[in-house]
């Protein structure tokens, strides 16, 4: 079995008597693309410089593609590729100029640097824009050529921070089409605030708060309990009791006065809910899907409130 891209254990990070990442462990392998999340002030930044080698963790260890990080920092860091917030971009160089640039600085030879520069504009959508000054492009052409900086060198993992931010709704349709398919070949961290972009591409979900792993959890096993929420209001609520003997029914979530979360079975119908609700006189005025399972763990583990 193929050793973890990234692996980190126990890792702390102090500034002054502020601890802002504490005891935090994870694992990213090849094929997987894990979303990073987490409120303001969570520490996700500060983990993802740490992860770069841009910081140094004040206890913990790192390991890059089997090689740590701490004892052999430019041989761990040539396995990975990272697109910082703000692209490092040179805006009065070309394209390609800068992709080339890139790789030299990543150490390959001249003769590869061209190869290797080809192929990352073919992959990133940039083939017919070699030429132009990066100065030039939109906003999401040059988050496209950071992304190709980021793996000109073909590294195992790639971590991508708030790669969709300033996008507008198609740039980012098309941006989370390049981040499924370097998912393919690549493992992938992408922090986001945007929890719709964690649902769309991700895997994996991992929840930060306080500078601590809050909670984790696989997208599909999100996916399969998304739709066993339902909310209801009443304008004649029974007893809590009477909720819970509706078929279907594996638990009761009071939101308020006359708002209730419904927990559902595998098999449950929400017609046949509704219809039971109606006929006991209830006075059934709102039905809907619940929150998303992604939205209700996040708010969950970051506010210990439970969303409405």
């Amino acid at each position: 079995m193929e050793q973890p891209l990234i692996k980190a254990v126990g890792l702390y990070r102090y500034f002054g008597e502020f601890c802002a990442v504490r005891d935090l462990a994870f694992n990213l392998n090849r094929g997987e693309i894990l979303g990073l999340l987490g409120p303001n002030g969570a520490g996700k930044s500060t983990t993802l410089r740490m992860l770069s080698g841009a910081l140094a963790p004040s206890a913990g260890d790192i390991w890059l593609s089997g090689v740590n990080l701490r004892e052999h920092p430019r041989q761990a860091k040539k396995t990975l590729g990272y697109l910082p917030e703000v692209p490092p971009l040179y805006p009065e160089l070309t394209v390609d100029e800068y992709l080339g640039y890139c790789a030299g600085l990543r150490g390959l030879a001249a003769p590869q640097c061209a190869v290797a520069r080809q192929k990352v504009k073919g992959r990133c959508g940039l083939a017919d824009h070699g030429g132009r000054l990066i100065g030039n492009l939109s906003k999401g052409y040059r988050q496209r050529v950071g992304i190709a900086q980021a793996i000109v060198h073909e590294p195992g993992a790639i971590i991508l921070d708030e790669p969709t931010s300033g996008l507008d709704p198609n740039q980012i349709l098309e941006f989370r089409g390049l981040i499924r398919e370097l998912g393919k070949h690549h493992g992938i961290i992408l922090s986001t605030h945007i929890l719709q972009e964690v649902k769309a591409v991700c895997d994996r979900v991992y929840i930060m708060n306080e500078g601590r792993l809050a909670t984790s959890a696989a997208m599909e096993q999100l996916a399969r309990h998304a739709d066993r929420n339902l909310l209801i209001r009443l304008g004649r609520p029974p007893a809590l009791e009477a909720i819970r003997d509706l078929p279907g029914v594996c638990s009761v979530g009071v939101l308020g006065e006359s708002r209730f979360r419904l927990e559902l079975e595998d098999d449950a119908a929400p017609g046949v809910i509704a219809e039971r609700i109606v006929n006991s006189g209830w006075d059934l005025e709102e039905l809907t899907s619940g929150v998303t399972e992604l939205e209700h763990i996040f708010t969950q583990h970051t506010t210990g409130k439970i969303p409405s």
